[in-house]
């Protein structure tokens, strides 16, 4: 597999419907960014013909490599495997995104001039100048404003937005995430990461976001809250952990 300076990372889950307009979006970006890798990762959740989808693109073109990933237990699982799929074609900057098209492939050249202009973390934000929820259902916008308000206050932190899956790091600091015990299964693992690298040289940038869906299960939630009760715990305790 030949090197790459720079990588995508997208779980892939019952993608079919939107597939190819995710694709046809995806592909300009990359031509105009040049030199980038795409891993799509597929696990059990998928029931669709989404895997046979990715397959047939990789053989088509050799930017994308299909990464069937079945011991998968959550999308945090899926995240992870494609970080460390492009840490091993030595990436220097690795981007995650959403596919269906929830995020626009338009930010990508803009999320990498951040991080080559020496930003080791840039984080997408729907909630400053320029950024956008587009027609997301109003359940959605309020858990993400909710979920910020919350992280910043209980946390510490001062992002715009802390639950943003739009994001890109270089490679020293996916390498110290990747090998972290991370506590979130599902929604907050972005507010975790954004937490634990509060420290890293950081930006948000304005992204354009639409949420298909305004369903967020129970159990996600509830892992949510835990995992943000731990790390109120570890800080007002003075052993908040950091990246």
């Amino acid at each position: 597999m030949q090197d790459a300076n720079w990588a995508i990372v997208i779980p892939m889950a019952n993608e079919e419907p939107d597939f190819e307009p995710f694709i046809t979006k995806l592909k300009p970006a990359l031509d105009a960014s040049g030199g980038g890798r795409v891993f799509l990762i597929v696990d059990r959740v998928s029931r669709d013909n989404t895997l046979a989808l990715c397959r047939s693109l990789e053989e088509k073109d050799r930017r994308f490599t299909a990464v069937w990933a079945p011991e998968n237990r959550n999308v945090v699982d899926a995240y992870i495997r494609g970080y460390k799929e492009a840490l091993n074609v030595n990436c220097r900057f690795i981007i995650e995104m959403d596919a269906g098209l929830s995020h626009d492939p338009a930010s990508i050249p803009v999320f990498l001039r951040y991080l080559e202009g020496g930003y080791e973390c840039v984080f997408g934000s729907r909630f400053i100048g320029g950024g956008s929820m587009g027609d997301s259902p109003w359940k959605r916008r309020w858990l993400s404003k909710t979920g910020t308000l919350l992280s910043n206050v209980l946390l510490g932190t001062i992002l715009h937005d802390m639950t943003s899956g739009y994001q890109g790091f270089t490679r020293e600091v996916v390498e110290k995430f990747v090998s972290y015990p991370l506590l979130s299964k599902a929604h907050f693992y972005q507010t975790e990461i954004r937490y634990l690298l509060r420290k890293r040289k950081s930006i948000e940038i304005p992204i354009s976001y639409r949420a298909p869906s305004p369903r967020v299960s129970e159990k996600a939630v509830k892992n949510s809250l835990t995992t943000l009760l731990h790390y109120f715990i570890l800080r007002i305790t003075f052993r908040s952990p950091y990246l």
